[in-house]
């Protein structure tokens, strides 16, 4: 009788430690696979930004959103693209072949704040959509 209580405790000891784990350590996100949850200009994000933070915040926060804009600086040491001088974007991967300056993209990337101080958009994990 002691032997099938202590067997029973042990496999829900093993059951509840895989669970966990699972738990714990989930696949890493992939914001490239996902399908946009919005479309906006890097203009009207900024401009919802400055009459809303709290509801914009609520809305953008850690979602896969696709910006559209005009590049104005490229940082190839950080791998980033400045579009609109609002909307400051880490690309995903580390080629910047094709991108100038003044030329109209549309980034799809992972929203990860706004800066009220300096008045900049952030976004990480980002690529250039075709």
């Amino acid at each position: 009788m002691k032997k099938k209580i202590l067997l029973i405790g042990v496999l829900l000891l093993v059951g509840l430690s895989v669970g966990l784990y699972f738990y714990m350590y989930k696949d890493h996100r992939d914001v490239s696979t996902e399908e946009a949850k919005y479309s906006v200009t890097a203009l009207d994000l900024q401009s919802q930004f400055s009459k809303d933070l709290v509801g914009s915040n609520k809305k953008y926060l850690d979602e896969a959103i696709e910006v559209s804009g005009i590049i104005t600086s490229i940082d190839s040491a950080r791998h980033s693209v400045v579009l609109d001088s609002k909307l400051s974007a880490v690309l995903k991967d580390s080629t910047l072949v094709g991108i100038t300056v003044q030329k109209s993209v549309r980034i799809k990337g992972r929203f990860v704040g706004y800066d009220d101080l300096l008045e900049e958009l952030r976004i990480d994990e980002a690529t250039i959509e075709k």
